[in-house]
């Protein structure tokens, strides 16, 4: 039996969980609001103050289906409640982040700004000149900016240069010595 799929979710106050035909689940929160569509063999039950997932046999799909459903479910009514963040660093010489209204430019070596828009329901705060720090209540959408952001100069081994995720370690190699 899965054992994330099994444990069932609980609804804080001020949240509501609807559950439509095809599962689609809606949960309305302090935050916002986050719709999905869920896997139609999954039985999605509100049990009270709890939604209750079960699996309707024990196929490798199904079990692994179970869990997902879950952790999916869950991580809504995180979002609406507490919201989702990601901090990532620039790190270099001469490279800065800076905002202005809704667009992000990124100065990172290159001959030009990178320039950036943030997506519906995504929030970037800046946090001094080489701190970015991405918010929203969809954990997916939060990590996948995230993602982009860092994707516009990765770090780099030999000096640690780029944009990386504020609880990420980089290897750091040892650069060429000369020839005596």
């Amino acid at each position: 039996m899965s054992r994330i799929g099994r444990m069932p979710i609980a609804i804080p106050a001020g949240v509501t969980v609807d559950i439509a035909e095809n599962n689609k689940v809606t949960v309305k929160g302090p935050k916002g609001t986050l719709e999905r569509v869920l896997p139609s063999e999954m039985e999605i039950k509100k049990d009270g103050e709890q939604v209750v997932v079960t699996r309707p046999n024990d196929l490798k799909k199904m079990k692994s289906l179970h869990g997902l459903t879950r952790t999916l479910i869950n991580n809504m009514v995180v979002g609406v409640t507490e919201g989702y963040e990601k901090k990532l660093e620039v790190n270099g010489v001469g490279y800065r982040a800076s905002k202005q209204g809704k667009k992000l430019t990124l100065n990172l070596g290159y001959s030009h700004p990178v320039e950036m828009t943030d997506p519906e329901g995504i929030e970037t705060v800046l946090d001094g000149q080489n701190i970015i720090i991405v918010k929203g209540i969809d954990k997916e959408k939060v990590g996948q900016f995230a993602a982009e952001i860092r994707d516009k100069r990765r770090p780099e081994p030999y000096k640690g240069k780029g944009i990386k995720y504020a609880d990420e370690v980089i290897r750091r190699k040892v650069g060429k010595t000369g020839k005596k």
